[in-house]
């Protein structure tokens, strides 16, 4: 029987990523589910190729579009936020990749979870904004949560076959970004343009400006928490240009196991897919003498604020990491948007970080209504 996979978010770029894995695996898995936000051209295009049982539209103003493009197939068309928490829970579905992008994905990622569908997890957000919570519905209905993040795959994959054996610290790798060489004064005038221009990965937009500030990285450390059960201190973030060795771990004893590939998140998608089995797939191989050499750097946190903001964050717990997420989704949009500098966004999140109300052990409810105050604050602040 082949799986049957749930993509929320199918239209970004790991969405479509996992539809090549899923078409070149076509004898493994098949489609069950796609969902997107607004892009319904490209929605009707991989609904007509896929031919899924269900496609939504979260937009409600696309659906009709949506709807009449795909009247002559038997695919049933839904639209809004409740059913993209419904059509999770359809008995068909083994599998749900969760490629949504921002606090959007944590209702529809907590929805799968209680219905026990395997999460393969590449919305950062949901461990980011609510790690606790995640963790403890994912233990209360046994279901795994397999990381599709490059980083967090490769950790994945070094800690296989080492049960029993304690992490002594996690080495995070980051590219750097496009302005890793830069001094404050070249990133106070940088532009758009230059920001989502990443030297080594090619992502959407938002990820790739998250990226160029470091708060994507700090996400990551966020996240790493909460998947592998560290604390702060036992994550160490690595500048690592060549984007070669993906993350490592260190053991007790020394050791260090990193996971290296080529940066294509195919291969993170399809082995989150297929885990525990690795399979033959067409992805460009490693060459290490192309290569030649492989650096690393200390990342600095007084130029990119916002690995260090998001560190603060994590020590400090309770929804702290909610507010941070909400303030960045705001500037991260007004930066796209040409409303803010690049080094205002890390002084926004700062300052939001200190007005909106603490909460040291929050409900699901608190985690919706600190997202709110924190966007209504964060945006007051330019």
């Amino acid at each position: 029987m082949k799986k049957q996979i749930a993509i929320l978010g199918s239209t970004g770029s790991i969405g479509t990523q996992a539809l090549q894995v899923i078409e070149e695996q076509s004898d493994r898995y098949e489609v069950y589910a796609i969902t997107a936000n607004n892009r319904v051209e490209l929605l009707i295009e991989q609904a007509r190729k896929f031919q899924p049982e269900v496609v939504v539209i979260a937009n409600e103003a696309k659906y009709e579009q949506l709807k009449e493009a795909l009247s002559d197939l038997p695919i049933k068309v839904y639209t809004g936020a409740k059913a993209l928490c419904e059509i999770v829970e359809a008995e068909p579905i083994d599998m749900v990749l969760t490629a949504m992008v921002g606090f959007v994905g944590l209702p529809p990622t907590m929805s799968a979870i209680r219905a026990g569908k395997t999460i393969c997890l590449a919305n950062k957000e949901t461990l980011v904004v609510a790690g606790e919570l995640i963790n403890e519905l994912a233990q209360q209905y046994n279901v795994p949560i397999l990381p599709v993040d490059s980083e967090h795959s490769a950790i994945f994959q070094c800690l296989t076959g080492e049960i029993g054996n304690p992490i002594e610290k996690i080495l995070l790798t980051a590219s750097g970004g496009p302005f890793r060489k830069c001094s404050m004064e070249e990133l106070a005038h940088v532009t758009k343009a230059q920001a989502l221009k990443h030297p080594s990965w090619t992502m959407g937009a938002k990820i790739t400006i998250d990226s160029a500030t470091l708060m994507n990285k700090g996400f990551e450390v966020i996240e790493a928490k909460w998947l592998f059960g560290v604390k702060p201190e036992q994550i160490e973030v690595v500048v690592h240009p060549q984007s070669v060795i993906h993350s490592a771990v260190q053991f007790e004893d020394g050791s260090v196991k990193a996971q290296l590939g080529v940066p294509d998140m195919r291969l993170p998608i399809q082995y989150a897919f297929s885990y525990p089995d690795r399979l033959k797939a067409s992805f460009d191989r490693l060459d290490l003498f192309k290569i030649g050499s492989l650096t690393f750097e200390r990342p600095d946190t007084q130029r990119f604020r916002c690995l260090a903001l998001a560190y603060e964050a994590l020590h400090q717990g309770g929804n702290m990491a909610c507010i941070v997420n909400a303030a960045n989704e705001v500037v991260n949009r007004a930066f796209l948007e040409d409303r803010i500098a690049f080094l205002k966004m890390a002084e926004v999140i700062e300052k939001t970080m200190g007005k909106v109300g603490f909460i040291a052990k929050p409900t699901y409810e608190d985690y919706l209504a600190t997202d709110a105050e924190a966007r209504k604050v964060a945006a007051e602040l330019f």
